[in-house]
C-alpha cells in the first residue's frame, strides 16, 4: 500500500513538472526596444512606453517589452537600424535619415515644404510603407510604425529673420536631404544626431540647429540658444521621418496571438498617435523658450516664399538622384502629395 502511494505521488509530481515548460512558454515573450532619446523625452515617455503597455495588455500577459533608452544597449544612433536587422535589439526607434542613402524613397517626405499637417503626412508615410516600402527598401525589417514630427524650426544664437542671415552659419541638420537644403540656403550644414546637439553648440562646432519645438526641452535647447525662427503658412519648412521597426525573424517567430497584439496597436494607429503626440508637444516646448525671454521670429509669407524658391534646386537634385536609381522621382512626389491630401493634409 505504501509503495502504491509513493508511486502515485511520484507520477503526480512528474506530471506537474512535465507541464512546467509549456506553462512557462505560454507566460511571456520578452522583446528589447532600443532608441536614442533620454527617457523623459516625448517619444519614449509619451509614445513608445504607452504603445508598449497597450501591446502588453492586449497580449494578456504573454509579452513583456523592455525599454533601453539613450543607447543603453551600446552603439550610436546611426547604427540603430542595423541593430534591428542583426538582432542586437528586437525593436528600434530611429530617424530614417541617420542612415543616409539607404532609404531613398522615404526621403520624399523630407523635401523642403513638402509637409502640411504632421498627422496627415505621417499617415501618408505609413500608407506608402504598407503599399510599397515594406516589401521594398524596408524588406530587411518589419515596420511597426512610420511617422514625422511637427514643423521644423531654426534655432540659433544670433537669429534668422531673413534668408541672408543663414549665409555662412554652421547649422546642425539631421538628414542628408535637410543638410542639402541648409547648404542651398547658404548655411554650412553639419550632420549630427540629436543627442550630439548640446555639446556641438556648447563647443561652438555649430551656431544653430534645426529641430521641432517638441524635443527642445529634452536637450534644454532654450538655455543654449536665444533665437528661434518659425515659418508661417500651410507648408512646413521641413520635417524628418521616424520609424519603429522590428527584427524580421523575431517578428515572424512570435506566437500568433502576441503578433496579433503588436499588429493591432501598430500601423496607422501608431502612426497617427505618434504624430499627434509629437505635434501636441510643440506648444509646451515653445512656451519654455518664450518664458525664458528668448526671441521667437515668425517669418512673414513673403520671406517664406524666398526660402521656398531658394530650396527648389534641392528638390530638382533629389528627383535626378532618384531617376538615376531607377525611381521616378516626380511621380513619387506626386504620390506623396496625393497621400497627404487623401489623409487630410
Amino acid at each position: 500500500m505504501k509503495r502504491r502511494n509513493i508511486l502515485k505521488s511520484a507520477a503526480a509530481a512528474a506530471l506537474a513538472f512535465g507541464l512546467l515548460p509549456s506553462t512557462a512558454l505560454a507566460q511571456e515573450v520578452t522583446l528589447r526596444l532600443h532608441q536614442f532619446l533620454p527617457a523623459p523625452a516625448t517619444v519614449p515617455k509619451h509614445i513608445l512606453k504607452p504603445w508598449a503597455t497597450a501591446v502588453e495588455e492586449l497580449a494578456g500577459g504573454k509579452l513583456k517589452i523592455e525599454h533601453f533608452d539613450a543607447m543603453a544597449l551600446g552603439g550610436k544612433p546611426p547604427g540603430l537600424m542595423d541593430q534591428a536587422i542583426d538582432g542586437v535589439a528586437d525593436i528600434v526607434m530611429t530617424v530614417v535619415g541617420y542612415t543616409p542613402g539607404r532609404f531613398p524613397q522615404t526621403e520624399v517626405f523630407e523635401l523642403p515644404f513638402m509637409m502640411t499637417s504632421p498627422v496627415a503626412t505621417s499617415k501618408a508615410f505609413q500608407s506608402l510603407v504598407e503599399t510599397d516600402l515594406q516589401d521594398g527598401e524596408y524588406k530587411d525589417v518589419k515596420v511597426l510604425g512610420a511617422w514625422v514630427h511637427g514643423p521644423g524650426v531654426i534655432h540659433t544664437a544670433t537669429g534668422v529673420s531673413k534668408l541672408e542671415d543663414l549665409e555662412g552659419l554652421k547649422v546642425r541638420g539631421p538628414t542628408r536631404v535637410i543638410n542639402d537644403m541648409l547648404q542651398e540656403l547658404g548655411a554650412i550644414p553639419v550632420g549630427l544626431p540629436l543627442p550630439a546637439i548640446p555639446e556641438a553648440l556648447s563647443k561652438g562646432v555649430v551656431s544653430g540647429t534645426v529641430i521641432p519645438w517638441e524635443v527642445t526641452p529634452a536637450i534644454k535647447l532654450s538655455e543654449l540658444v536665444t533665437h528661434h525662427t518659425e515659418f508661417v503658412g500651410d507648408e512646413a519648412f521641413y520635417t524628418a521621418t521616424i520609424v519603429l521597426v522590428m527584427n524580421k525573424a523575431k517578428y515572424d517567430s512570435l506566437p500568433d496571438d502576441v503578433r496579433a497584439a503588436i499588429d493591432a496597436e501598430s500601423g496607422q494607429k501608431l502612426s497617427e498617435m505618434a504624430a499627434t503626440v509629437m505635434w501636441g508637444k510643440d506648444a509646451p516646448g515653445r512656451a519654455i523658450a518664450d518664458d525664458a525671454g528668448n526671441t521667437i521670429i515668425q517669418l512673414p509669407e513673403a520671406e517664406v516664399a524666398r526660402f521656398k524658391e531658394k530650396s527648389q534646386p534641392v528638390i530638382d537634385r533629389w528627383v535626378s538622384e532618384m531617376d538615376a536609381k531607377g525611381i521616378d522621382g516626380r511621380a513619387l512626389i506626386d504620390t506623396a502629395k496625393g497621400l497627404i491630401k487623401e489623409h487630410g493634409g
